[in-house]
């Protein structure tokens, strides 16, 4: 049980910081206390009232004891410090995290590390998360190519003029190669900014920045014989609602949720939750075997719950497929999706095709951050570094990334009336 606040302090001794080993809170006085855990560590912790919010809080101070941890002197000096900090209207925990921060940066400016140093370092430690060999060596290849001019930058000298030096050169001529070198100079500057290298806006950000300073993608460099082209995708989904069959809805539902064709054709009733607009696709399924969630708009709802007068009367617990093929159990083949796309004649493009067009409209179009476009689309985004800037799924932001990708679906065709609903 916690232990009830003593006016008293300087109530412990050395020797029973050092002796002490039942589990618990024993009291020293003005909120600090030593706290043995179940297995036996030690640590002081001080509780005190923040200035700020009127809350109770509880303040680590470090391992307890003596033998080079902190001991009980050190304990008591730190939790006066941090007294008076709230005496003076400070909150002592937001100002520590405020002074590493201020430490960090000024470290940083008094020796800053190079935008080629970093990307060696992120590149040596972050490869491994892609699987293909061909695809590491092009980041490598591509970072220590085109971006020659900003190699030898300090990260925190990084500007936009240093971004466009590096892209305008291969901008028309290898505008893909381009596209993707600016996505990796935006991810790379993203990482350093979150381990306080360096600060402010992204100077490769295309969104609102890049997009008004560089041209449009030159005509004729998109991959038709692979990808649909992103401005052309109202009118195939147009034409694609007016097909039947589970074939035409599950490639739908992939283009909706920017899925693997694998993932769609084997997915479960049990990995969707209708009421949390959520479909889970577990580890074992994914490429980077992590479980992965997958937000879920009004039009992929929709297919769902017309998918469901196909789903068997006893499947208790959800093993059934929710897009079946024509043989019991057995899932739909991916030449089946294929065989959609060819009776529209679309031939040329392929299923896995549409990943990229939605990667291509999200770069130009979407009001979304790079990492949550990666996140969309379920690639691995994973060292150390890359880890402190991506705490989680982002799976709010890529609910709103994807409402807008299906609101670009639903765009009025030109020539069509868009309050006509028939």
């Amino acid at each position: 049980m916690p232990a009830k606040h003593s006016r008293s302090t300087n109530r412990l001794s050395a020797r029973k910081v050092e002796t002490a080993s039942e589990p618990g809170y024993y009291i020293d006085g003005g909120g600090l206390l030593l706290h043995i855990s179940n297995n036996g560590g030690k640590r002081w912790l001080l509780r005190f009232t923040s200035p700020l919010t009127g809350k109770r809080r509880e303040m680590g101070l470090g391992p307890a004891g003596e033998r080079g941890k902190v001991s009980l002197a050190d304990a008591r000096a730190a939790a006066d410090a941090a007294r008076r900090l709230v005496q003076t209207g400070v909150d002592p925990i937001q100002h520590r995290d405020e002074e590493v921060k201020r430490r960090r940066t000024e470290a940083a400016r008094a020796a800053p590390k190079t935008f080629g140093a970093f990307a060696a370092e992120w590149l040596d430690g972050n490869l491994s998360q892609f699987r293909n060999p061909k695809h590491r060596q092009q980041w490598r290849n591509t970072l220590t190519t085109y971006a020659a001019p900003i190699w030898d930058t300090p990260l925190p000298d990084v500007t936009t003029d240093n971004v466009l030096a590096a892209l305008r050169p291969i901008w028309t001529d290898k505008n893909e190669t381009a596209r993707r070198v600016r996505g990796r100079i935006e991810r790379l500057l993203d990482a350093a900014s979150a381990v306080g290298l360096r600060t402010g806006e992204n100077p490769a950000r295309w969104r609102g920045h890049l997009a008004n300073l560089l041209p449009p993608k030159p005509k004729g460099t998109e991959k038709h014989h692979r990808a649909l082209p992103w401005k052309d995708l109202p009118a195939f989904i147009a034409d694609l609602r007016t097909r039947d069959g589970i074939a035409a809805l599950a490639l739908e539902f992939g283009i909706l949720t920017v899925s693997r064709s694998g993932m769609v054709r084997g997915a479960t009733w049990a990995e969707i939750d209708m009421d949390g607009a959520r479909w889970t696709i577990p580890g074992r399924r994914m490429k980077a075997k992590r479980d992965h969630r997958v937000p879920l708009t009004p039009r992929a709802l929709e297919i769902l719950r017309q998918m469901e007068a196909h789903r068997p009367a006893d499947d208790p617990d959800g093993a059934a497929l929710v897009f079946p093929g024509t043989k019991r159990g057995k899932p739909l083949s991916d030449m089946t999706l294929a065989a959609v796309l060819r009776r529209m004649g679309r031939d040329t493009i392929t299923v896995h095709g549409f990943r990229s067009t939605f990667r291509d409209w999200a770069e130009d179009s979407a009001d979304a951050a790079y990492g949550t476009i990666r996140s969309a689309m379920a690639h691995t985004i994973g060292d150390k570094v890359d880890a402190a800037y991506r705490r989680s799924d982002a799976f709010d932001r890529r609910r709103d990334l994807m409402a807008q990708w299906e609101a670009y679906m639903n765009a009025p065709l030109p020539g069509t009336d868009p309050t006509d609903a028939s």
